[in-house]
């Protein structure tokens, strides 16, 4: 049982680790990704969708949706295509790492 929940910790530091470079990437504050609902604002901002997007979290189904688009979005701007963004949104423990230990750099055009 200690095995599981040492496991469990050190996926948990792992993961706001990377998410935390993503930020700082995109030139966003690190900390703000361990801040519920402001850190699905900033990864908004990160992927470039409009700020009133943050509703639509708050709709059931629709939420699925937004999600899709919001990591297709983050992908673009990390110059990553459509499979890329697909994986953010399916398989974030794996893509979000890759994204935020890699070489990949944040474009603000």
């Amino acid at each position: 049982m200690g095995t599981l929940w040492l496991g469990g910790l050190v996926f948990m530091v792992l993961m706001v680790a990377a998410v935390w470079k993503v930020f700082e990437k995109a030139g966003q504050p690190g900390w703000a990704c361990l801040i519920p609902i402001y850190n699905l604002y900033v990864t908004l901002k990160i992927a470039g969708k409009p700020g009133w997007w943050l509703i639509l979290y708050f709709v059931p189904l629709v939420n699925l949706i937004v999600t899709g688009v919001v990591s297709l979005g983050v992908a673009e701007k990390f110059g990553k295509g459509v499979g890329f963004g697909f994986g953010l949104w399916i398989l974030a423990f794996i893509f979000y790492p890759i994204l935020g230990f890699g070489d990949a750099r944040y474009k603000t055009t």
